[in-house]
């Protein structure tokens, strides 16, 4: 089993800043893709950043320029710095990451479970 393990929700104002981080853990032989998604009440899970094992990222047009995902591929976590946080980016933010199992060599595909992010404006 890969387990991840998020943290860094809460509830700030809008234009301030937050920081989420995720840990994965387990019989983990390699990480290929690592990002972020989120779920607001009402609407469909959508992907927020990603971002592979090379460092090559994408992100989600309405969170360009704000917020900003990276990994440390030693300590298997992904981040992501958000800035500039609007009402709009409320929602239960989840890590993912995908790769390979060690013993057996099975692939995976994980996910934690889920920060709570609040914005008020």
């Amino acid at each position: 089993q890969v387990q991840l393990v998020e943290s860094g929700g809460g509830l700030v104002q809008a234009g301030e800043s937050l920081r989420l981080s995720c840990a994965a853990s387990g019989s983990i032989f390699s990480i290929n893709g690592m990002g972020w998604y989120r779920q607001a009440p009402g609407k469909q899970r959508e992907q927020v950043a990603v971002i592979a094992s090379g460092g090559s990222t994408n992100y989600a047009d309405s969170v360009k320029s704000r917020f900003t995902i990276s990994r440390d591929n030693a300590k298997n976590t992904v981040s992501l710095q958000m800035n500039s946080l609007q009402p709009e980016d409320t929602a239960v933010y989840y890590c993912n990451a995908n790769g390979y199992r060690r013993n057996p060599f099975t692939p995976f595909n994980s996910w934690g479970q889920g920060t709570q992010v609040t914005v008020s404006s």
